[in-house]
């Protein structure tokens, strides 16, 4: 594809948070030119687990079907469970349902799991996949694998890049509006800059701190060779060998990863080294091919210090990088491009000042902040538990290490599988284009999730009477959810959509939702953030709330307009 001279937003990385940025904006008709050194999307399968925030959005975008179809099949089951070795003794099992199965009993969920969709275990190489197609339809958008950028500098108005296609060292030189960094843990981009990460890192545990070694395996035995009921993860746990193992497709391909020992030398492992590590965890010599191995570091809890500077801006893992616990890095940076792609097309489209891009970082830092201290959290409660060197004994002593390891192993599971908290309660409190109304937020707990309708929160999700969810009923861009008959205010918003410049849709919402908000009135942002709610029998300043949250009017402003 032939890279234009000028684009409104030039994305280097074409990750999940680049792919996912180009499908934002071009859905919002703003042209983007997305490049990447690497020769195409992943071939190995990295990110495992898409959590329901992230299916909400690939449903909002239109595409969250096709990313279930991808990755395991629908009768899989996506349970997490521990073994001495995968053919030795199991030792607990947290079952989950499988992609088919979750597609029938989501409606009847409420409480922490009330959610538009619920996780799917898919490989990060399907999301990738289909994030590149689905982007590649829209006008607009240019994508371009085998260019990567040598440099780049900002002048008033506008960025200007130079790249070089990597295949014969051809030069471009490029000028956007925005230059968006998603290109990785040793961005260029955030070097470039200047800017650091901050947090912890080097973190040494008897697992998931330290160097590991991943390895992408096609085993066709592999089921029947395992005397267990299938699982999506397969976690190995002895003295000897930990490991965690993904099923990629559910037929014969899984994603296995081992934590290096003492004197195991990454420099010199082979690809017979690779597959013996895998047939170690296993129990027993089950034949497999070796597509593909790596090392990389466990043991990072990191943020950059500052997100944006000017018309630079960084995302995805340029911006945090994880130890992988919990699946949280890959989401945390499919819920960056979505907060960014819709300020970056309202302030290139006239809606908003350049200002709103500062609360980018207002309200994606405190988040990154506060997913890597999850994963941190989950990977000390894996890692720090240690097998004891009896644990696959054929002895009492062995069945009590094994029963007393199932049980952590079991609540471990639990803690860090079923994280409603996490996906759905991220919050922007304190954000500069929030109206806050003086309510007190839920409390932040991993475990539980309390919908709200404090200004700040996802807003609460709700199923109709034909079976429909609420969110199918919200506007691409802003909705005024109105639950009340003859509010007044609502006219006043559509003159003050009109007068601003926004895209503002107003559903007519149940009744019976109304408690969900505690409201009669409420104003959702693009990336289905409750950004005011008020009652309708109160003087509303509609174009003071909507500017405020376009970022044209200081929060301060509007610190009483509830009353």
């Amino acid at each position: 594809m032939t890279i234009s001279e000028t684009t409104s937003v030039l994305i280097i990385g074409g990750g999940p948070c680049g792919l996912m940025l180009a499908n934002e904006l071009g859905r919002r008709g703003i042209d983007i030119v997305l490049v990447d050194e690497k020769s195409g999307t992943a071939f190995n399968p990295q990110a495992n687990a898409t959590q329901a925030r992230s299916m909400e959005h690939y449903r909002r975008l239109g595409f969250a079907s096709e990313i279930r179809e991808a990755g395991l099949p629908a009768d899989y089951p996506t349970d997490v469970a521990y073994f001495t070795r995968y053919t030795g003794f199991e030792l607990a099992r947290f079952q989950l349902p499988s992609s088919g199965k979750a597609t029938e009993i989501i409606k009847g969920l409420s409480g922490s799991w009330s959610a538009a969709e619920l996780p799917h275990r898919v490989s990060q190489k399907y999301v990738e996949h289909v994030l590149r197609r689905q982007a590649e339809k829209l006008p607009g958008v240019s994508v371009n694998y085998g260019w990567r950028l040598i440099d780049f500098s900002e002048q008033v108005g506008g960025v200007t890049a130079r790249l070089e296609r990597v295949s014969d060292g051809q030069r471009r030189v490029i000028r956007s509006a925005f230059l968006v960094g998603a290109d990785g843990p040793r961005s260029l981009v955030r070097q470039s800059l200047g800017i650091s990460y901050g947090g912890v890192t080097g973190i040494q545990r008897d697992f998931m701190g330290g160097r590991m070694l991943a390895v992408y395996v096609r085993a066709p035995q592999f089921y029947e060779a395992v005397p267990h009921p299938k699982a999506w993860m397969y976690n190995c746990f002895n003295r000897d060998r930990r490991a965690f193992m993904a099923s990629v497709n559910g037929l014969d391909e899984f994603a296995f990863h081992t934590q290096l020992r003492p004197g195991e030398n990454e420099a010199v492992i082979t690809q017979k080294e690779a597959q013996a590590a895998f047939q170690r965890a296993c129990g027993t010599a089950v034949d497999c091919e070796v597509l593909s191995f790596l090392t990389w570091t466990a043991g990072h809890a990191l943020v950059a210090e500052r997100m944006q500077r000017g018309r630079v801006v960084l995302a995805g893992d340029a911006a945090h990088l994880f130890t992988p616990t919990g699946g949280l890095g890959y989401n945390t940076a499919i819920e960056d491009a979505v907060n960014l792609g819709w300020k970056l097309a309202s302030i290139i489209k006239g809606a908003s000042p350049a200002a709103l891009l500062d609360s980018y970082a207002a309200e994606r830092g405190p988040v990154a902040v506060r997913n890597t201290n999850y994963a941190r959290g989950f990977a000390d409660s894996l890692g720090r538990f240690e097998a004891v060197p009896e644990i696959e004994d054929d002895t009492a002593a062995g069945r009590e290490a094994r029963r007393a390891a199932g049980v952590y192993l079991e609540g471990h599971a639990r803690a860090e599988f079923n994280i409603p908290g996490i996906t759905f309660g991220g919050r922007y409190d304190g954000s500069p284009i929030i109206v806050p109304d003086g309510s007190t937020p839920p409390p932040d707990d991993a475990n539980i999730y309390v919908p709200s309708g404090c200004p700040g929160g996802r807003a609460p999700h709700g199923w109709l009477e034909n079976g429909s969810s609420l969110y199918d009923l919200f506007g691409f861009e802003w909705t005024l959810l109105v639950f009340a008959d003859d509010v007044p205010g609502v006219d006043n918003f559509r003159r003050a959509a009109w007068n601003l410049g926004a895209d503002l849709k107003i559903v007519r919402a149940p009744k019976a939702l109304r408690d969900l908000y505690e409201a009669d009135i409420a104003l959702i942002r693009p990336d289905q953030i409750v950004a005011w709610r008020g009652n309708g029998k109160l003087p509303i300043d509609a174009e003071g709330i909507l500017g405020a949250a376009l970022g044209h009017v200081a929060q301060r402003v509007l610190r009483s307009m509830n009353g």
